[in-house]
């Protein structure tokens, strides 16, 4: 016994000592950027994106696709938090509102999403995205334009971290200009050119109509709502406001019915593709890059992408110049804010790591870069990159055409679905040009109406 009792005191004072010399963990400097500690919970997230640009960097690179730059982030971001891994899934523009509201409805949406701030507006009124404002900081709000920032904000909190934007413009084969006659009136290479609506429908149209052949004049699309920007462009070509001082649809003044009239009048006269009401947007793209679409539209990833597939040999080279979209007394020009949502899960543990790797995309001085593919919205990447942009001057001296299409208003998914119907009917002589904006009016006040009832940020 006396043995037994002297080698447990022996183990006490042993295990004593090892207590006493034992040291706690450091905690690291930054949690952000050391390696996840085993005691942290394993966390898997989703992210979904709508096609944008190819490449991390570059869309030269080899294997170059449209999740490549999101996989690379997620795979810097698992090394330094190996309990967090993120899987990335591009989806169709055309099906993207279906696949959202099907995850609403089933409570499956995914932890984050990269997607323009006017397409996503209507869930930050469902509360399917959660507010992000305590991962911004003073330096962030200072390197990104306010008005910038207006567009990823509804009533004070900010919704999306803006991380690039592509302004939207008309395009033009230069080489088919100069073919019609049509030399007075092409830009400079990076020069983004005026016409007025009456040079575009009466001299410019009616010239590539008569002296091309196999040559459409103009893109006109409206089967569905993608790319719906440019046809709001178009209607408010003749100074229709749109939106009243109340946030409700006025476009069916005096202005909004002239310039559906000259939608219709360009279609009724062969001045655009034929069976405009049921063409999309890509189909009237993939026609301008085959050369059978002579005045089309793009904006500032689309333009690069075209670039990049000339210069690949995807397809046949030619001269592409930009335009504004006619406009009187002036242009019109709009831009489309691109950046990270973290999804209302429902899972704190998520939404935390989420809003995590949001930070840390938009804020890594290496990954921020990747936004030259479209355009920056921060000052200091604009600044490095402005060399590699030759298009920036045009498009900085085009921020004054600028207008807020979507007015952050709720329900404004919705609103795109009641547009391109009355497109149709207008196109095919279904309703005039007053009709069809009358009902495009009554049926958009309702919609918002219905969406500043249930949004849970107005109430």
């Amino acid at each position: 016994m006396k043995k037994v009792a002297s080698i447990l005191l022996v183990l006490c004072m042993l295990f004593t000592l090892c207590a006493c010399g034992a040291k706690a963990p450091e905690k690291p400097d930054d949690a952000s950027t050391q390696p996840a500690s085993n005691g942290e919970p394993t966390v898997s997230l989703s992210l979904w994106l709508t096609p944008s640009w190819k490449g991390v960097f570059s869309g030269n690179e080899e294997g170059a696709d449209y999740d490549s730059f999101f996989k690379e982030a997620a795979r810097r971001y698992n090394e330094m938090h190996p309990n967090v891994t993120i899987q990335v899934e591009v989806i169709s523009g055309d099906t993207r509102d279906e696949k959202l509201r099907a995850a609403e409805a089933s409570n499956s949406l995914p932890d984050i999403v990269y997607e323009g701030a006017f397409t996503m507006s209507s869930y930050y009124h469902s509360g399917s995205i959660v507010a992000i404002d305590d991962i911004i900081s003073e330096a962030d709000k200072s390197d990104i334009g306010e008005g910038i920032w207006e567009n990823c904000k509804v009533e004070g909190k900010t919704f999306v971290f803006p991380f690039a934007h592509m302004p939207g413009t008309l395009i033009y084969n230069a080489d088919m200009f100069k073919e019609a006659g049509l030399d007075k009136y092409i830009g400079g290479q990076y020069e983004i050119v005026t016409w007025t609506p009456d040079e575009l429908k009466n001299e410019i149209l009616p010239a590539l109509r008569d002296n091309l052949k196999g040559v459409y004049p103009m893109s006109l699309f409206a089967m569905n709502n993608q790319a719906d920007t440019w046809n709001l462009s178009y209607l408010r070509m003749f100074g229709c406001p749109f939106f009243n001082e109340e946030g409700f649809l006025c476009a069916n003044d005096a202005n909004g019915v002239k310039a559906m009239q000259y939608l219709i009048d360009l279609y009724n006269n062969g001045l655009t593709v034929p069976g405009a009401e049921s063409l999309t947007s890509n189909d009237c793209n993939a026609m301008f890059q085959n050369k059978q679409i002579a005045v089309s539209f793009t904006n500032s990833t689309l333009l690069t992408n075209l670039h990049t597939d000339m210069k690949s040999g995807a397809i046949e080279t030619f001269d592409a110049r930009l335009a504004n979209i006619p406009g009187d007394p002036e242009p019109h020009s709009f831009t489309y804010v691109s950046g990270f949502m973290a999804m209302n899960t429902h899972d704190e543990t998520r939404i935390a790591a989420s809003k995590d790797f949001i930070k840390y995309v938009c804020t890594d001085p290496e990954l921020v870069l990747a936004s030259k593919n479209t355009l920056p919205v921060r000052a200091s990447v604009t600044e490095k990159v402005a060399t590699e942009l030759p298009y920036l001057e045009a498009y900085t001296a085009n921020q004054k055409y600028i207008f807020n299409f979507s007015n952050n208003m709720p329900g404004y998914n919705e609103l795109r679905n009641v547009l391109f119907p009355e497109i149709q009917a207008a196109l095919t002589g279904q309703k005039t040009a007053q009709e069809a904006m009358d009902s495009y009016v009554e049926k958009g006040n309702a919609v918002i109406s219905e969406g500043r009832t249930s949004s849970v940020i107005y109430n």
